[in-house]
């Protein structure tokens, strides 16, 4: 989504400029850390938001543009990135409590 997005707006034909290859690296780099791995929902869907405010402002304007080209572009991976976004039932992993607050058994 990325590299078709760049393609587009900031003109670009052979790889991503400065700006699309930080955030790519930035989503790498999130999703690596993501507690749900393999089962990961949609990010809008997902009960972790892990993306500081900015960085998810740019890669909603990424998916908003790039979302509808992928359908002509990658009909297999836009379908099943529309799949991803139609599961429901993930619940944030548990987190241990830091021991000065957890609660008397």
């Amino acid at each position: 989504m990325i590299a078709i997005f760049c393609r587009r707006k900031h003109g670009r034909s052979g790889g991503l400029c400065s700006e699309c290859e930080e955030l790519l690296k930035y989503v790498e780099k999130r999703l690596e850390k993501c507690p749900f791995h393999g089962n990961k929902p949609a990010c809008s869907k997902c009960p972790v938001h892990c993306y500081k405010p900015d960085m998810r402002d740019k890669i909603r304007e990424v998916m908003r543009y790039a979302g509808p080209r992928m359908i002509c572009r990658h009909p297999l991976m836009a379908a099943a990135h529309y799949l991803a976004g139609k599961r429901h039932g993930h619940k944030a992993p548990n987190r241990a409590l830091p021991s000065d607050t957890a609660k008397p058994k």
